[in-house]
């Protein structure tokens, strides 16, 4: 009896740390996917996915609430993609919608910032739709919302959180090297770019005295 229950307890053991290694990697893996998404859509899921499905245990009103989020949050994820930034003459961050002319709304007719590169091109719908894939992965195989409309899938969920961000994640990384992602778009961290130091330059040239000289 001893040592029957001692083999029990190993391997209870033993299936625990197993299931700690999976969701260990797994959420290692989704955190280096969440980095491609909108900060804040990603935030407000977070933040908001346990409140409308009551922690996994859905009703038919969470379950409405629940599949609101999901499509709201996709649609931020999507349409962030199809925005830019740039740093005007004010030192401030501006962000429009990417056109085929350029942004929308425009520069001031005063700014320097070039429009043709902000120009809609065809890597954005590229970026567009793995950014809708990545949100499918990180939203539809979140416990909350598996145990809300699929509870019977939780051991398979496991065995996709395991495998599908690693074999994304490659995916994703080749994706980019063809069609490197150069915006700074709404919900996105800002970065350096060239508006940015042109208009730093600029400053920095207007502050400085021109030809100076020192008399000995």
């Amino acid at each position: 009896m001893n040592k029957k229950s001692e083999n029990e307890t190993l391997n209870t053991d033993t299936t625990t740390a197993a299931i700690s290694s999976i969701k260990n990697s797994s959420t290692g893996g989704i955190g280096s996917l969440i980095k491609l998404l909108p900060t804040g859509t990603i935030f407000l899921f977070q933040f908001l996915n346990p409140v409308v499905t009551n922690s996994g245990h859905c009703k038919t009103s969470n379950k409405y609430l629940t599949s609101i989020l999901l499509l709201t949050c996709g649609f931020n994820c999507f349409f962030s993609t199809f925005t830019d930034s740039y740093t005007g003459s004010d030192k401030k961050r501006h962000y429009g919608i990417v056109t085929t002319k350029g942004l929308w709304p425009s520069p001031e007719p005063t700014s320097s910032v070039d429009l043709s590169k902000y120009r809609l091109r065809a890597g954005d719908f590229v970026h567009a739709a793995l950014s809708l894939l990545i949100f499918a992965i990180l939203g539809l195989l979140d416990t909350n919302t598996v145990h809300c409309f699929y509870p019977s899938f939780e051991s398979t969920q496991q065995r996709l959180l395991q495998v599908l961000p690693p074999v994304i994640g490659v995916f994703v990384g080749w994706i980019f090297v063809i069609f490197p992602q150069h915006r700074h778009g709404i919900g996105y961290p800002v970065t350096t770019d060239d508006s940015h130091e042109s208009s730093r330059i600029s400053n920095n040239t207007e502050e400085s005295p021109q030809n100076p000289t020192h008399n000995v």
